[in-house]
């Protein structure tokens, strides 16, 4: 005869097993996750749809790691990271988006604390020099999904050689203009590579964008394009 467990067995064995699932969700916090691009900020080097690989202690651990991050952030965000370490100019990131910690976003590093940054006419000035272009011809941007528009491309250059491709459908939009600023410390400077469709560094918080991103915030780096159930030709893209 099968017996029927107790609810005393029951939570005896629920509790057994917590051990590994936390074991499970520490590995997966602590060495890569997968996301979903879920927006065209990122275009042309993410698309919608695109499953991206991250991986986590990129720039080491904080409490934005952990399941539950978005109620744990430091009152102060300096020293809040466990074997911190800066990203790179140019690197794509994924972090809690300071407007709502529940979100994860994601954007490419151009300025790093001590940069002074400006935009003219759409043209980054990262200390003093105006980054590169090269005019890679006509193309698509998709708005929103399956809505498309007209851009244009262009690579961009950062310091260190660094090349990305980047979008432009404006030459003079309401993000292509900023003032000088210096990066502070524990924060860092980013934009979307579509550049006209990327609520980054460029818009505030309080109007629902990133401002100038805390260190805290950042989960890791992304790497390379898992799957692309749009486009089968960009799996495995390492960017």
């Amino acid at each position: 005869m099968t017996r029927i467990p107790t609810l005393r067995q029951l939570a005896r064995d629920i509790l057994s097993c917590l051990p590994v699932l936390l074991g499970f969700l520490t590995i997966h916090s602590a060495l890569a996750a997968a996301y979903i691009v879920p927006s065209a900020s990122m275009e042309p080097t993410l698309r919608i749809g695109d499953q991206i690989g991250v991986i986590v202690p990129s720039y080491g651990l904080s409490t934005a790691n952990l399941p539950f991050g978005d109620a744990l952030k430091p009152s102060s965000e300096t020293d809040s990271r466990l074997f911190g370490h800066l990203p790179h100019r140019g690197d794509v990131v994924v972090f809690r988006a300071p407007a709502n910690l529940h979100q994860t976003w994601i954007k490419r590093v151009i300025g790093l604390p001590g940069d002074t940054v400006a935009l003219v006419h759409g043209r980054v000035i990262l200390n003093g020099t105006v980054l590169p272009w090269k005019d890679m011809g006509s193309t698509r941007e998709e708005s929103r999904k399956n809505v498309w528009r007209a851009a244009e491309r262009y690579e961009e250059t950062l310091p260190g050689n660094i090349h990305h491709d980047i979008l432009k459908t404006s030459q003079d939009g309401e993000l292509d203009n900023v003032a000088p600023f210096t990066v502070p410390a524990s924060h860092l400077f980013v934009m979307g590579d579509n550049r006209d469709n990327s609520a980054d560094s460029r818009v505030s918080v309080a109007d629902g964008g990133v401002g100038l991103l805390p260190v805290w915030n950042l989960q890791g780096q992304a790497r390379a394009v898992l799957w692309s159930w749009r486009d089968i030709g960009r799996t495995a893209l390492v960017l």
